[in-house]
């Protein structure tokens, strides 16, 4: 059975940590910043580790060789 493929977007979007994290840029951060409070836009700089129920699917769907 052939290795599988890993999604070619996930790739661009996910990294994960030396612990196994999935690590991913802040959401929200695309256009229209001037609505947006300057507290959660110093917030969202950087990027986040994502929550147990999300890294779950992207490991098993989107990144299963890493």
């Amino acid at each position: 059975m052939p290795k599988m493929k890993t999604k070619s977007g996930a790739k661009k979007r996910f990294r994960l940590t030396a612990s196994g994290k999935v690590r991913a840029s802040a959401a929200f951060r695309r256009h229209n910043m001037r609505k947006r409070s300057q507290k959660m836009l110093r917030n969202s700089r950087g990027t986040v580790i994502l929550a147990a129920p999300d890294a779950k699917i992207v490991r098993k769907n989107f990144l299963p060789n890493d």
